[in-house]
């Protein structure tokens, strides 16, 4: 009871300094500096989107860029901070936007999803009109069977295109989407089922993984016998390498309900109405439904698409971002088909499936302009393929950027795939997280396009007011490392709560930095403005406390000609509190021994980062553990270090991964003698002792 007390007394702490906020920023609209002239069009939209004068004339242009049933009444509503709410008033309908009115301008036989799926060879292409028809019948399916305006529905699947037309037609009848990753395990989905209240399950047959197929049925009536819905209605799509033995009246074949239905005209929401809630977290404690709105998603992902990436009707994107991820909801299911573009859809992995080839020639087939993938895709490419031949060989003369997202971009990866692209290719490294939406940071391909700086994430995007504080809210100034946060309110498109749980969503994010959304990364901003992400905020190593940077030292790893991937993380120590401890990844097929290597990468952390890192301990590993979408989990190898029981995420991608490192880390012995010793350790341990009274 105490704690709730207290929660809802840090609620109305952050309330009542975002409602002076909000006062001072109405004041201010009369006092803000007029337009100047500006150096560039970046310059003009940031300076517009950060300007009270202006921000809400900046953004009610760029809902013109999408159909309104009703315009917006309120382009920023502030009465209730600090749940902002963008184009109060407004109605309109996601799927509409991005399907019938593009049919309706010309665009019907035009692809609007192209699906590639190496893995049950299968390649089909859906017409505007087509995908239209589709999503319009399955649309009257879900209101058969009660899933009515408001209503949620769970989307439990793979890669396929039934997942798109299922998001497509939960928001043509107003119903909130909520993906769950297919083949999560029972009590996962169980979790994600009970918090948002679900009322009916979209799901396949199976999933197909490279060497398995993953059986869908045991996860999906594990999950709602826990929930106490065992009748649950679930519409399954069945697949020909493995089919679902349908066992109760409530199991039903997607096909066969399609072909009973009729086509349902779009239903108008409210711009404030939810599109989808999208879970962050697993059944430890509450799962955080991050919650978007339909006015805030289709507005940001529209502008993001012509002004970040140049993505245009006629235009083919490719995000190989799994539907699971907010980067494959924004950029797969939403941006390209909001701009008329053909968006591709890809079951399958970047090496593998059937090498490291396949994403290449995907977009030489098609004419790819825009590619977003994550930093371990391109750290998987570069370890396949060093001389990047399938790169070269694969004609990318339409490829005009290519983002990542996901973990921060390694320079190494980074500076490789340059290489291997066409001189005119622009690599984005672009930082964001689910809360947001969309671009926190980025390059611009339209606006303005800065010079390439390997190991930034870019510049801020217009509307993201991006600060680097210190523990007492003060900024910080170019160069040094701070927290890395919003000032509220944000750009459209971030988070409006978390499901059922606005007390939650102001303890989880604002409290620790009242008035801004802190979003648990460490970073600083150079002196161009380019922001540089650290580290996680719990990845900081303090070793007899001197704070060290994780990602520095995984930087310095993998300048290593023979290494493609690291990781370090924080080892318990009696004498220094933590140590770092290294994992490395060779580059597949090379051959030498892994205790030179090791050592190798100790002498050269000594001698790039100094004796203070105290960096003593490295470990050759085959693979490093990974979420689905490519996330190194540092927290699962500092448990199996630190002799702990692994929590091992229901993201994660290949859970034998981690019995192999522990099997590895014991026989190694680490945290009880030092692996690798020194002649001149006494040297070193005092050359770490100066530098950490300087």
């Amino acid at each position: 009871m105490l704690s709730r007390v207290l929660n809802k007394c840090a609620v109305k702490r952050v309330q009542l300094l975002l409602s002076a906020n909000a006062s001072s920023l109405a004041t201010e609209t009369s006092q803000s500096p007029p337009l100047t002239s500006f150096a560039n069009r970046y310059e003009e939209h940031f300076f517009k989107a950060a300007s009270p004068a202006h921000l809400e004339d900046f953004w009610r242009e760029q809902a013109k860029g999408i159909d309104w049933f009703k315009e917006p009444e309120t382009i920023l509503d502030q009465s209730n901070p600090p749940f902002f709410r963008w184009f109060k008033g407004g109605q309109l309908n996601t799927s509409y936007n991005c399907l019938d009115r593009h049919v309706q301008s010309g665009l019907a036989e035009q692809p609007a999803l192209i699906f590639e799926s190496p893995v049950s060879n299968t390649t089909k292409v859906y017409s505007y009109g087509e995908l239209t028809d589709l999503v319009s019948r399955f649309a009257n399916v879900l209101q058969k069977h009660g899933v009515q305006k408001g209503d949620r529905v769970i989307v439990y699947m793979p890669m396929i295109p039934e997942a798109i037309i299922a998001q497509h037609a939960c928001n043509r009848i107003g119903a909130v989407h909520s993906v769950v990753f297919g083949g999560f395990a029972g009590p996962e989905l169980a979790s994600r089922i009970k918090d948002c209240g679900a009322k009916l399950i979209v799901t396949a047959s199976c999933g197909i993984e490279p060497n398995r197929i993953i059986d869908y049925k045991p996860m999906i009536d594990e999950a709602v016998q826990i929930v106490g819905k065992p009748d649950m209605p679930r519409i399954v799509v069945q697949r020909d390498v493995q089919r679902m033995l349908f066992t109760k009246k409530c199991e039903l074949d997607f096909y066969d309900e399609l072909a009973r239905a009729k086509a349902t005209a779009p239903v108008p929401v409210d711009a404030t109405d939810y599109l989808y809630v999208l879970y962050t977290s697993g059944t430890t404690g509450t799962p955080k439904g991050v919650v978007r709105d339909n006015g805030g998603n289709a507005v940001a992902l529209s502008y993001a698409m012509k002004h970040q990436l140049n993505i245009n009707r006629g235009d083919i994107y490719f995000s190989a971002a799994d539907i699971g991820w907010a980067v494959g909801h924004s950029y797969g299911t939403y941006a390209p088909l909001l701009v008329g573009a053909t968006s591709v859809l890809f079951e399958g992995k970047p090496v593998g499936t059937p090498d490291a080839g396949i994403i290449w020639r995907i977009c030489e087939k098609y004419g790819v302009k825009g590619l977003y993938t994550a930093p371990t895709a391109v750290r998987a490419l570069r370890r396949e393929d060093p001389e990047g031949a399938h790169i070269k060989k694969a004609d990318l003369s339409k490829l005009n950027t290519v983002c990542f997202a996901g973990e921060r971009m390694d320079v190494p990866a980074f500076q490789w795939l340059q290489s291997c692209l066409p001189k005119d290719t622009l690599c984005i490294d672009n930082y964001w997280q689910t809360e947001t939406g969309w671009s926190i940071t980025a390059n611009y391909r339209n606006l303005h396009t800065f010079n390439v700086k390997p190991g930034s994430a870019g510049k801020p995007a217009p509307g993201q007011n991006l600060m680097i504080l210190d523990k007492d809210c003060a900024e910080r100034p170019s160069g040094k490392i701070g927290a890395i946060c919003l000032k509220f309110p944000t750009a459209p498109n971030f988070a409006s709560t978390l499901y059922n749980n606005d007390e939650g969503f102001v303890k989880k994010y604002l409290s620790e930095y009242p008035g801004y959304y802190f979003t648990g990364d460490v970073g600083y901003k150079d002196a161009d403005g380019n922001l540089h992400i650290v580290s996680r905020v719990d990845d900081v190593i303090n070793t007899a406390g001197h704070r060290l940077s994780t990602s520095q030292m995984e930087e310095i790893l993998t300048h290593h000609p023979d290494i493609v991937e690291a990781a370090v993380i924080a080892a318990k120590d009696e004498m220094k509190g933590e140590i770092p401890v290294g994992f490395v990844v060779l580059k597949d097929g090379l051959k030498r021994d892994a205790k030179e290597v090791e050592k190798e990468c100790i002498q050269k952390m000594r001698k790039e980062l100094g004796a203070v890192a105290s960096f003593k301990y490295c470990l050759v590993v085959d693979r490093l553990p990974k979420t689905r979408s490519g996330k190194i989990v540092r927290k699962v190898l500092r448990n199996v270090t630190n002799g702990e029981r692994p929590e091992i995420p229901p993201t994660i991608e290949d859970a034998r991964v981690v019995d192999v490192i522990k099997v590895q880390v014991e026989e190694r012995g680490f945290g009880k003698h030092v692996t690798l010793d020194f002649a001149d350790d006494a040297e070193a341990e005092a050359e770490a002792e100066q530098s950490r009274t300087q």
